[in-house]
């Protein structure tokens, strides 16, 4: 009996141990099965993420290829769109009357007065007696008066300053208006001597409808130099031709999996060259087309045209100006062509009897036809062509002629850039792209071609067509300069100044060319914040006092001066700061400064105006060195009186700066009866930098 029962507690035993071998194979090929699951998962993804890879970079190449497709469409297709796009026109010079409205902006708004109840509401809910009451409303009632004073004070400063900002505003307003109407009464002038056939008036007008002209892709160049013979009514030009290399040299691209590169297919260099030729065939024809569309006065019987190209001569080595293609086209032989539809090269050579190099691509010259030089009277616009020949006048140049050397400037300076269309801009002349990661980005750019100073409205505009277009900066570029207020409104916002002089240094130091009526060219504008400001241009004559000013502590200061009358200085051209060196008579200049200055300015006290009774030296913190910092390392300061020679005549102790302060009057100069000049010690500070301070002068910045 027991062994039949100890027969059964093995089988249940063995039973168990084949169940539980049978769980472990069930678990493990459970697990063997999971694993190639996830292993076939991981490999399709794999493959996945390989082809999705393989696709990218196969539509990258294609992308890449049919960019280079549209760029040689848009090279064969330059005449045909040339002829689509308008014509020049006389009424395209047209300066609109309509000016910039008047926006006083804040100004605008009458302050809030307080109201007696707000006061008694702040006293409300007493529970004491009748006498403390009374004194209660009493006090209440003195809260009041003093804040209705301090309102109403307020209320007259900002009608006083809205009254001069309107006066400042009508003054510009009525400025502009002479000056437009001047200019449109010019193009009247202008359109009556075309007729006439006055040389000077055929090349400025031609040469502004090529220069100006919406027919030409902003890649290829716009040199050109014209003259007119009146005798014949010939208009005589050469004009620049793009070079070889506008012509793509890869003709396809296409991506290779197994290198994991792209492999371009190189375009065959006969294609090239004839791509090529027909493109300076349709350049010269382009001309011609612009220059008869643009004679709505009949100036032109006939016009010759060479291109050329600046390169090495190849026979000399020497920099030349090789033609490359020229034509005689009398007016009505062109006008029986159809341009749409013509092969350029056979209506140039055929057509029109031209010439055209049989290898462009190796500089082989053709003999070109009448030079401008022959004529005389010669007129260039962009680039360099002429060599010698004075640089164009800004404040005469045409205003579109003008804007487009605008966007040239900021191409050169590695930007893209295009001008926008003359109406619905928006206050935008050129829009720029700034491909910088971080500092870069969209540019908004106005140009004003003023000989006055710009007023501080414009600027304001400026920033607020940066905020309403969502545009990284705004660059306003003139030809005159800005006052303080404008430079004090730009500081702390995505703007940027650029005076003429700084204009025209810009222009020659990226191989342009302007200048300034007569005043030649520059040396260079002088840079914010620079330790040792270069002085203006000669000026102030000797003798002269030399200020130099010293303090102790590390904080970086902004020293300036201000000729004034009273407490009000002459004008904003009397303010000399880091953006303005001298004053319009320079009898005070920044200078630079030796040790143990920090600063300096140059004063010739008997060249002074008459009306200046006294010359105020102030100091603020420059916001872009220690923007968190005030005057509270101000301290040990003096100020030195030198001689022209660089003796110390005297020295002048000056108020330390306190905390919370960012601008400080040092003291100022006053003269005296006899006409001796006698120093005052300051003090005056202020929390509001050297805008504050500037209020208190009469120098609106807001």
């Amino acid at each position: 009996m027991s062994r039949r029962a100890s027969s059964g507690l093995i089988g249940v035993w063995a039973e168990a141990q084949r169940q539980q071998q049978r769980s472990q194979v069930i678990r493990q090929r459970e697990a063997e099965r999971r694993q190639r699951a996830y292993e076939r998962e991981a490999a399709r993804g794999q493959r996945e993420q390989q082809a999705a890879y393989k696709q990218h970079r196969e539509a990258e190449a294609r992308r890449l290829t049919e960019a280079l497709d549209a760029q040689l469409a848009a090279l064969q297709g330059l005449l045909a769109a040339g002829c689509r796009a308008p014509a020049f026109r006389m009424a395209a010079l047209v300066r609109s009357e309509q000016l910039e409205p008047f926006n006083p902006g804040a100004l605008a708004q009458p302050l809030p007065m307080p109201h007696l109840q707000q006061f008694q509401h702040q006293s409300s809910g007493w529970t004491l007696g009748s006498g403390r009451r009374a004194q209660a409303e009493r006090e209440a009632h003195d809260r009041y008066t003093q804040a209705w004073q301090a309102a109403h004070a307020a209320e007259q400063q900002r009608q006083r300053q809205l009254a001069a900002y309107r006066q400042q505003y009508d003054e510009w307003a009525a400025a502009q208006l002479v000056g437009i109407r001047a200019h449109n009464n010019g193009l009247g002038e202008l359109a009556a001597a075309l007729r006439a056939g006055d040389s000077e008036a055929a090349v400025e007008y031609f040469s502004a409808a090529l220069y100006a002209s919406a027919a030409w892709p902003e890649n290829l160049p716009r040199q050109v130099s014209a003259a007119y013979d009146p005798a014949a009514r010939q208009l005589v030009l050469d004009w620049e031709l793009p070079r070889f290399e506008v012509v793509p040299q890869t003709k396809a691209v296409r991506y290779v999996p197994s290198t994991d590169q792209d492999k371009e297919t190189a375009r065959p260099v006969t294609q090239r060259r004839a791509l090529y030729r027909d493109l300076l065939a349709q350049c010269v024809l382009l001309v011609l087309r612009e220059l008869y569309a643009a004679d709505e006065f009949g100036a032109l019987d006939s016009v010759v045209v060479n291109g050329f190209v600046d390169d090495h001569d190849p026979v000399t080595g020497r920099e030349a100006q090789i033609v490359l293609a020229t034509v005689r086209a009398e007016r009505e032989a062109f006008a029986g062509l159809r341009l749409e539809q013509v092969s350029a090269v056979d209506c140039l050579l055929d057509g029109l009897g031209g010439q055209l190099s049989a290898r462009p691509d190796q500089l082989a010259a053709v003999r070109p036809g009448r030079r401008p030089g022959e004529v005389g009277g010669v007129v260039s616009h962009g680039g360099h062509a002429g060599g010698g020949e004075e640089e164009p006048d800004l404040f005469t140049m045409d205003p579109i002629a003008f804007e487009n050397l605008v966007a040239e400037l900021f191409r050169a300076m590695g930007m893209e850039a295009v001008t926008t269309q003359r109406s619905g801009d928006g206050g935008v002349d050129v829009e720029a792209l700034d491909p910088a990661p971080i500092r870069g980005g969209r540019i908004v750019v106005q140009v004003k071609r003023y000989r006055n100073t710009v007023p501080p409205t414009a600027v304001r505009d400026l920033y607020g067509t940066v905020q309403d277009r969502g545009a990284n900066k705004g660059v306003l570029v003139t030809t005159a300069s800005f006052g303080p207020g404008s430079y004090t409104f730009a500081n702390g916002k995505p703007l940027e100044l650029v005076p003429g002089a700084e204009l025209v240094a810009l222009l020659h130091q990226h191989g342009l060319r302007g200048r300034l009526g007569d005043g030649g060219r520059p040396a260079g504008a002088a840079e914010r914040g620079a330790a040792t400001p270069t002085p203006a241009p000669a000026a102030a004559p000797a003798p002269y006092n030399v200020l130099g000013m010293s303090w102790s502590g590390s904080v970086a200061l902004d020293v300036c001066a201000l000729v004034c009358e009273g407490g009000r200085v002459l004008s904003e051209d009397h303010f000399v700061f880091f953006n303005n060196l001298q004053t319009p008579d320079g009898s005070v200049r920044s200078a630079a400064h030796t040790a143990p200055d920090k600063a300096a300015v140059e004063v010739d006290f008997d060249a002074l105006p008459e009306r200046a009774d006294r010359l105020v030296l102030v100091a603020a913190i420059d916001p872009e060195v220690n923007p968190d910092a005030d005057l509270t390392g101000f301290a040990e300061a003096r100020i030195r009186l030198l001689d022209s020679a660089g003796h110390e005549l005297d020295q002048l102790e000056v108020s330390d700066g306190r905390p919370g302060e960012t601008a400080l009057v040092l003291g100022s100069f006053r003269r005296r009866p006899d006409g001796d000049w006698k120093f005052v010690i300051g003090g005056k500070g202020y929390r509001g930098g050297l805008e504050d301070l500037l209020g208190d002068f009469g120098i609106e910045v807001a």
